[in-house]
């Protein structure tokens, strides 16, 4: 009876399957145009573990879950969730296959996803199109990464250049401003040394007036009228006596009295009648001629007429250069080979559990064993024939 009962059970109870996929490294060409962008690295390791952290994560397996509700359909019960029903089938059905850490070293990395199901569903068809889901929602994450890459670092080089063409316009109206202060200095001293020269000239003219009225109170007085010699004075005296040869060895200045009243009156009436004194000293066409350069800065004028101020920013080129290459980058993500699938999900050559011959051996040694233990029972309760 065990037996019989052992043999309906194990053709009639639900047959479970499983299937796997195994997935290794990409070859370094595979990832060689990513890498080439410079912008972003990615190992063939680093991709293998990205992709078996997809495979195994709850977000990712809901999602596909959700997505392809037809392949789960034979799973719906009555009074559960789509999340529950999920839940519960992710437990007991998915498995990340991993190498053994500690196994040596050597040992080939690789990523699998084994499925355990019932045979209603379509074990193959899931995992295989569960990997193939994962493996895009990996390149859409890079393809998302790249763009916020790119983005960041267009951001960055726009900061940059806003900074220098902020620091450029900093440094040019600081130059403009110590060049304007540097004139106004210049020309505030030119100025005062101009108003001391007019002065010191007036005072050198007033100076001469007096010197010329104070002298032609004495030729006056001394009858001067002419200008004369201190020797021929008392000319007219010695000559009345005879002939006189004068000689006159003087080193000291004559007195200005000497050159008679009417010299001196001439040049005081020219002094008096002078209205500017500049032309005696060559110093004043000098200053003249610096205040006059001073009344246009072309240093200035050249800054303030720059029509094309980034010219003048040194790493301007460089940015504008990197920015454009940023730009133009074009890459397609969907045609990014992660891993290499190593093997593919396919049909299973029978299930996994119930296991017929072992269920039925198992029936038929608890049968025997039961068959055995009636017997003896059997056999002790049965009278004692009388001697």
């Amino acid at each position: 009876m065990c037996a019989l009962f052992g043999l309906l059970y194990a053709l009639l109870a639900p047959r479970y399957y499983t299937v796997q996929s195994v997935l290794r490294p990409a070859a370094i060409k595979d990832l060689d145009e990513l890498n080439h962008l410079g912008i972003y690295k990615l190992s063939p390791k680093q991709a293998l573990a990205q992709v078996g952290a997809t495979l195994d994560s709850y977000e990712n397996r809901l999602a596909f879950f959700r997505q392809h509700p037809q392949l789960f359909a034979d799973l719906a019960q009555p009074g559960r969730t789509l999340e529950q029903t999920f839940e519960a089938f992710n437990d007991e059905a998915f498995k990340l296959l991993q190498p053994d850490p500690k196994k040596p070293e050597g040992t080939s990395p690789y990523v699998g996803l084994q499925l355990t199901y019932p045979e209603a569903l379509d074990g193959v068809e899931i995992v295989n199109s569960f990997v193939n889901f994962s493996l895009t929602n990996v390149q859409k994450e890079i393809a998302a990464d790249l763009d916020t890459l790119i983005g960041n670092r267009l951001s960055q080089l726009d900061k940059k250049i806003a900074a220098a063409r902020a620091s450029y316009e900093a440094s040019k109206e600081i130059k403009i401003a110590k060049l304007t202060e540097a004139d106004v200095l210049k020309r505030a001293e030119l100025n005062d040394e101009l108003a001391a020269l007019r002065q010191q000239l007036r005072t050198r003219r007033d100076n001469r007036i007096n010197q010329l009225n104070e002298a032609i109170r004495i030729a006056t007085s001394l009858g001067i009228s002419k200008p004369t010699t201190p020797s021929s004075l008392g000319a007219p005296e010695i000559t009345g006596q005879g002939s006189v040869i004068r000689t006159e060895v003087n080193n000291q200045q004559i007195p200005l009295y000497f050159m008679g009243s009417e010299a001196l009156e001439a040049e005081r009436k020219a002094l008096l009648a002078r209205r500017s004194d500049d032309f005696t000293e060559p110093r004043i066409a000098q200053i003249a001629r610096e205040l006059k350069l001073l009344e246009h800065n072309r240093q200035i004028e050249v800054l303030k007429s720059r029509e094309n101020e980034d010219l003048f920013l040194k790493d301007l080129a460089g940015w504008r250069e990197e920015a454009a290459r940023l730009r133009s980058l074009q890459f397609d993500a969907g045609s990014l080979k992660l891993v290499a699938i190593d093997q593919r999900a396919v049909e299973p050559r029978q299930p996994i559990k119930p296991k017929k011959a072992l269920i039925v051996a198992l029936a038929l040694v608890l049968g025997g064993m039961l068959g055995v233990f009636v017997a003896l029972v059997r056999n002790l309760r049965r009278p004692v024939a009388a001697i």
